[in-house]
């Protein structure tokens, strides 16, 4: 287990986690969470709506999100407390999602660290919102 303990971790500290959406991503989510939307799993269905073809579930960006926490910032031995998002944008199949995720304040008493959280598409927001976390001690 490599990751940063709160002792490490500083405001202004960023990471980075990027993931292309494929066709088994979207199929794979909806068969774990049951969300079959058609919007997201049939093409004929989806080009009727104002997306004009299938978009990736909201949910599936968050995750990333969430793996960039438990990955990178801190890292492993993370513990989320609260995620809002926003959707601005959808994510369509093929697109490149880049997750990022930075420090905007630190209770080391609670050893709580919130983040400020975005995923982007060529540069453009398509989820934003923050997170609350634990970030494990150095020492336990």
């Amino acid at each position: 287990m490599n990751g940063l303990f709160l002792e490490d971790l500083s405001v202004g500290q960023s990471a980075e986690l990027s993931r292309e959406v494929g066709v088994g991503d979207l199929e794979a989510f909806a068969a774990v969470t049951g969300d079959d939307n058609p919007v997201h799993l049939d093409e004929a269905y989806a080009a009727t709506t104002p997306f004009g073809g299938r978009i990736a579930h909201g949910m599936l960006s968050a995750g990333y999100i969430s793996a960039l926490i438990a990955r990178k910032l801190p890292g492993p031995g993370a513990i989320y407390l609260s995620q809002s998002l926003r959707f601005r944008r959808p994510v369509r199949i093929g697109d490149l999602v880049t997750a990022r995720a930075e420090i905007t304040a630190i209770d080391e008493t609670k050893a709580r660290v919130t983040l400020a959280t975005t995923c982007l598409v060529d540069g453009k927001v398509v989820v934003d919102g923050e997170a609350v976390i634990v970030a494990p001690r150095r020492g336990g």
